[in-house]
């Protein structure tokens, strides 16, 4: 650090004193107050012999002009510092004149001014400090400058290095946050030739980190309330630091109610006050609660909120299949999509509502235990299907247009949202009907008859079949058994034909019934569209079944003669079935034993 000028000012001074003195020998004539001056001159430049370049010395501020500030260092003239050295960030000048200052002896300049310098004076100081802290392992304030590859920038008066890794103890993200702040470091290494100076707070952190853990486990109780700051934030809890250790707040302990994502709620860095749940003093766990500093709702829900009361709250969740409804801080209710409307149908509920709006709904069910609170919207309006059924009572003829047709039947339009089905099998009396849609089109006006208006359901049974009278009826009267019939095959089945014997009705003449003689199959016979005539066996209203009968059209079959054979073993048969009834009734006579 010592310039390639510095000299000892004795050599200086020595040059100047000998001139002096040969100055005094050439004299001829020399007064005895000349010598007197010459003694003290002498002496007085002896007094400075101790300061050489390179050395840092005090001195006192006699002058500050726009560009120089003038310091007494003790020699016979001033040496000047170049006034930018002496200004901080905003451009001003912090001394004044009569303070004492410390600096560097660095050089005299061309015009033979000795040149002060307080930048170095100050570098040669911080070295100084540099190798006391590294020497004795304690620590040095530092400002952190501005964030680096590799981590920080810190002014210790020079500019040295803090790695990311020696920050902290735990790995940090976001260094930024630590720009501007003056922390305490100690000193890894150190390169005076090079000017390179490395840092670390790990050790530090470690050691406040530890003593903030054993004040904390000490003063841990189940049960009490401890402030923290929010360290981590998961979607299954939140860490918070108490002060040298963590403890876990579980999602489940954050709120009475329902918590989707902690992240939405809380942020890192926040204060927060919890309840400690539980410790495990071993393994240093501790859990945390958040809802448990306030009293459970759930505790007097069925009283609060009793079945029937209308209640109002706040949407704050739309799904495919219900909103939930916030009735207070920490109890939520669910109105399913069935209970939102009477009659108007939704295929989501945010087509109707949104989160925020307040609604008023009605309390269907409590269950305190499961913390659930069934709610309607609908119930909140007058039940329209009431109103249907007192407006058409069952065999009220109504109209309508078809709206929509299935495989099942045919749904007819009569109040605004309110539609009736009439089933496929209440189509027709006569005719068997595959599908509606051979019959009917969307947007066909239709007559109906009411059936039935099923409330507490929501199901309205309209019937068309029922216009006229059920044809099947007067059958009985019409075709008594015995009576005979005529009609056209219309069908053939492994089990007999088909005969229809009036538009719409048909009669089954199954495979026994059809001849007299042995037929296996009775397409052997005849051909659909065929006309025959058959006797009436009987008729079933309420299955809609007529059993018809050929064979007892035709001739009865001619009784053969029996045999003397036959005979033989007709008697053998009937005495050997007489003898064993005999023999029934003497074993049944007897007492068991």
């Amino acid at each position: 650090m010592v310039n390639n000028n510095n000299k000892n000012l004795t050599n200086e001074k020595e040059v100047k004193a000998d001139s002096s003195i040969s100055t005094a020998h050439n004299s001829t004539i020399q007064s005895k107050e000349k010598e007197e001056d010459i003694g003290f001159k002498e002496l007085y430049e002896q007094s400075l012999n101790q300061l050489q370049y390179g050395d840092i010395a005090r001195g006192k501020v006699v002058q500050i002009t726009a560009d120089i500030v003038m310091v007494d260092v003790g020699w016979k003239t001033e040496g000047f510092i170049p006034i930018r050295e002496l200004k901080d960030t905003q451009g001003n000048v912090n001394i004044s004149i009569g303070d004492d200052i410390e600096v560097f002896i660095d050089k005299r300049d061309s015009e033979g001014n000795l040149v002060l310098s307080r930048e170095k004076a100050a570098k040669l100081k911080v070295w100084d400090d540099i190798k006391n802290v590294s020497d004795n392992n304690i620590t040095i304030k530092g400002t952190v400058v501005e964030k680096v590859k590799g981590g920080l920038s810190v002014d210790i008066g020079i500019i040295a290095f803090l790695p990311g890794s020696q920050i902290d103890i735990r790995p940090i993200k976001d260094l930024d946050h630590f720009i501007g702040q003056t922390l305490d470091f100690h000193i890894l290494k150190y390169d005076r030739k090079r000017n390179n100076v490395v840092l670390s707070r790990r050790s530090i952190v470690a050691f406040e980190r530890e003593s903030e853990k054993k004040d904390t486990l000490n003063n841990i109780i189940e049960g009490s309330i401890i402030e923290g700051v929010i360290k981590n934030i998961t979607d299954y809890g939140i860490f918070i630091d108490l002060g040298g250790i963590d403890g876990l707040l579980h999602v489940t302990d954050i709120s009475w109610g329902r918590i989707a994502k902690p992240s939405e709620i809380f942020h890192k860095g926040e204060k927060i006050a919890v309840k400690i749940l539980s410790f495990d003093r071993e393994k240093e766990r501790v859990s945390l609660g958040l809802k448990q500093l306030h009293e459970n709702p759930w505790e007097h829900i069925s009283e609060k909120y009793p079945v029937g009361a209308l209640v109002q709250g706040k949407v704050v969740n739309l799904t495919d299949y219900g909103v939930f409804i916030e009735l207070e801080t920490g109890v939520e209710g669910l109105v399913h999509i069935s209970e939102m409307y009477w009659t108007r149908e939704i295929k989501h509920p945010s087509k109707v509502l949104n989160v925020g709006d307040t609604v008023n709904v009605v309390v269907l069910e409590v269950n305190p235990e499961a913390k659930r609170v069934s709610l309607s919207l609908k119930q909140t309006t007058a039940n329209p299907w009431e109103k249907l059924k007192e407006k058409y009572p069952v065999g009220t003829v109504v109209k309508g247009l078809v709206r929509n047709i299935t495989n099942f039947g045919v749904f007819i339009g009569i109040e605004d949202g309110i539609d009736g089905l009439v089933h496929v099998s209440d189509i027709s009396w006569k005719h068997r009907v595959t599908h509606p849609s051979e019959y009917f089109k969307k947007g066909q006006e239709l007559e109906a008859v009411v059936l039935n208006i099923d409330v507490d359901n929501e199901k309205f049974s309209l019937g068309i079949k029922q216009i006229e009278k059920n044809p099947w009826e007067e059958l009985p009267q019409k075709y008594a058994p015995g009576s005979v019939v005529t009609g056209k095959i219309t069908n053939f089945t492994d089990f007999g034909i088909f005969v229809e014997i009036e538009d719409g009705i048909e009669g089954l003449v199954h495979i026994s019934e059809i001849s007299q003689k042995r037929v296996k199959s009775s397409a052997e016979l005849y051909n659909a569209g065929d006309t025959v005539s058959a006797v009436v066996k009987s008729i079933d209203v309420k299955t809609k079944k007529i059993r018809l009968s050929i064979k007892e059209m035709e001739a009865p079959a001619p009784i053969p003669t029996p045999t003397s054979n036959q005979y033989i073993n007709n008697r053998e048969n009937i005495g050997s079935n007489l003898a064993q009834a005999l023999a029934d009734v003497k074993i049944g006579g007897q007492p068991k034993g």
